[in-house]
């Protein structure tokens, strides 16, 4: 175990408590940017269901342990008194944060290729929250429709651009890791959020893959006509896919013509991955609507 840094540890916790004032999720982080606390779980055999998501009421879940709550945080912080840093939990209410990560350790300048995709799908980079990393990159804190899933991805954009939404945080301003402090860019520390441009939503939420025909019997397409196979690759979605899985399986139900028969049976088997209901139906919906139907 890290040696408390207590100072940093002080700060890092009076920065969190500032962000969760401001409606943010947070979570303690190590000075490896990871969450400061480990699983409970971890010298557990592997579970037959779901993964816990916090529901055994102890810490160690990740960005699944991310509160507004003050009391909740300093609880968080308490647990892990090595921590110097907090991360903001993305996707979530009332912001439903979605990070762009520009990056400089690939080589490539991250900026320039943002501003070519503006340029290219007819959008301006708004003025909003922008963090500065200790390695030279910054942060874009963008905002996203409550019921459009974001999933993280890591160049799929652009080499040296990576996206932080559902299910993943970034370090927050104020943070000390082992290779410097992040901050915030001057004049953007009190900005809102701004709303990310349509434009460049759609280019962050997986395509829906070309319409095809409906097979002519069952198991033709791996799926069969009744989606039992969509259902069970939503079942065997692992923490951290499950929302990406519920969102393909969505798009494929709804463009075969069965999203509306299958909307329940996928809720469902989310559900037993470990998403809420809400969480299912939002993803449902959000594949309804780039695929062009309207959800049930």
């Amino acid at each position: 175990m890290a040696i408390p840094d207590r100072q940093a540890t002080t700060l890092a916790l009076a920065h969190a408590l500032s962000a969760a004032e401001r409606g943010l999720a947070v979570i303690p982080l190590s000075r490896t940017k990871l969450p400061a606390l480990r699983s409970p779980h971890r010298d557990e055999p592997e579970p037959a269901g779901p993964p816990c998501h916090g529901a055994c009421g102890r810490f160690g879940h990740g960005v699944y342990d991310a509160s507004a709550d003050p009391g909740h945080v300093r609880a968080l912080f308490a647990a892990a008194p090595w921590a110097t840093g907090y991360g903001i939990a993305c996707g979530l209410p009332p912001y439903h944060l979605i990070g762009v990560d520009l990056d400089t350790k690939s080589g490539t300048d991250s900026s320039a290729a943002l501003r070519e995709l503006a340029l290219r799908h007819l959008f301006t980079v708004p003025e909003t929250v922008v963090v500065l990393t200790p390695s030279g990159g910054h942060h874009l804190w963008l905002t996203g429709p409550p019921d459009t899933v974001v999933p993280n991805s890591a160049g799929r954009l652009a080499p040296g651009i990576d996206i932080r939404g559902a299910g993943g945080y970034l370090v927050g301003p104020g943070s000390r890791t082992d290779h410097g402090v992040y901050t915030t860019a001057p004049g953007t520390a009190r900005l809102p959020p701004a709303p990310c441009p349509p434009a460049l939503l759609r280019l962050l939420v997986p395509p829906p893959r070309p319409r095809r025909p409906a097979p002519t019997a069952p198991g033709d397409d791996g799926h069969g006509d009744d989606g039992h196979g969509l259902v069970h690759f939503v079942l065997g979605a692992h923490e951290g896919r499950r929302n990406t899985r519920l969102f393909w399986a969505a798009c494929r139900a709804y463009e075969n013509g069965i999203g509306p028969a299958l909307a329940d049976a996928l809720t469902e088997a989310a559900r037993t991955t470990g998403l809420s209901e809400r969480e299912a139906r939002a993803t449902i919906a959000s594949a309804a609507r780039v695929t062009g139907h309207r959800a049930p």
